[in-house]
């Protein structure tokens, strides 16, 4: 089934990123939610919320459960939720009262999300990294030549190779930056329980928070943040912002590879069916495909922090449809990008290829 251009049968050639694909997998998702689930059980036995033993043979039986994702479909398309049906199967073998009570369907969902953005943000900042270094080890192979600078793309004054990539890389090691500020309002815990109280926990609340955070390596809150989304929002404009600063580098390169101009030589262009002496610069224009899809992304994003009351259906469910497709864009982006720089043979009107 061809859900978008990230997954489709050839269109995903050009657009999609395994790596990342998996990071946001049902698989993944589901192993997340049942971690969740497992160190609730857990913490709520070990806190006096439940049965010590029954929490222990709860924990087990969740870890060790096989979810049928037919039925979560099913209850999906009633609930609006997959957590409902999830905890139907699992009470099938983990002893119901040890099992989900105090905790809400959003405490699941959500900290499976802040467990796949730990991972996506590993894999976004591990990329990044190295299209800076490429590019580093362009600005010392090619940095010292001359290039026409080039204002509202009429020429300017001479400038060097190195002024422009510097354009480049400078921005990359910015939100870099960005992101190690960024990831603690993320990576934390969601409970809130039916109302975004805690009330169910009573006066253990801080310690079972506590415990489920350890447990998941996610740092604890004192407020669930069911209706508060800045947090993902922000981490939406970041991928922006990467996919945004790595466009406007794929814009310079294919000017620059303009016939006539001949500033940068690339290997590996595409091919034309019509034109075979063409060596189409097919990945610099995908670095700017995907960053006007990424900001185009970002305003529904930014539609999706206005939460009514304490939790919204509408508003919690547009992330979903959003936001795994804006990190897909971005880890195809920096995989684009450092292929891409990988493949510069020239820069520069004295450069000499290697």
């Amino acid at each position: 089934m061809t859900i978008s251009a990230f997954d489709h049968p050839w269109l995903s050639g050009l657009f999609g990123d395994p790596v990342m694909a998996e990071v946001f997998s049902a698989q993944k998702q589901m192993a997340h939610m049942l971690a969740f689930e497992a160190s609730w059980s857990r913490a709520c036995g070990k806190f006096g919320l439940f049965d010590a033993t029954k929490a222990a043979d709860a924990a087990h039986a969740i870890e060790t459960a096989k979810i049928d994702f037919a039925d979560i479909a099913k209850g999906m398309s009633k609930d609006g939720v997959p957590v409902p049906r999830l905890i139907k199967q699992l009470k099938a073998t983990a002893p119901a009262e040890a099992l989900h009570k105090g905790a809400t369907s959003q405490d699941v969902v959500d900290t499976a999300l802040a467990m796949t953005l730990r991972e996506a943000s590993d894999l976004i900042a591990g990329r990044m990294l190295d299209v800076v270094n490429q590019l580093k080890t362009l600005e010392v192979r090619f940095g010292g030549n001359p290039l026409m600078g080039r204002t509202r793309m009429q020429a300017a004054t001479q400038i060097t190779v190195r002024d422009r990539i510097l354009t480049w890389h400078l921005p990359l090691a910015g939100h870099l930056e960005r992101l190690e500020t960024l990831r603690p309002k993320i990576e934390k815990v969601q409970i809130g329980g039916a109302a975004g109280d805690r009330k169910a926990l009573g006066d253990k609340a801080d310690y079972v928070v506590g415990e489920v955070a350890k447990s998941l390596d996610l740092a604890p809150t004192g407020k669930a943040w069911h209706a508060m989304r800045e947090g993902v929002a922000d981490y939406a404009s970041f991928l922006s912002l990467v996919t945004g600063s790595l466009g406007k580098m794929g814009q310079d390169i294919v000017l620059m590879s303009q016939q006539g101009i001949e500033e940068i030589t690339l290997s590996g262009g595409g091919g034309s069916s019509a034109m075979p002496h063409k060596q189409n610069p097919v990945a610099a224009e995908l670095l700017v495909t995907l960053a006007r899809f990424n900001a185009t992304q970002v305003s529904a994003m930014h539609h999706a922090m206005v939460h009514e009351q304490e939790r919204s259906g509408v508003a919690w469910s547009l992330e979903w449809m959003i936001l795994p497709q804006m990190a897909m864009a971005t880890a195809r982006a920096l995989a684009v990008a450092l292929y891409l720089t990988q493949n510069v043979t020239r820069i520069g009107a004295d450069g000499g290829s290697t």
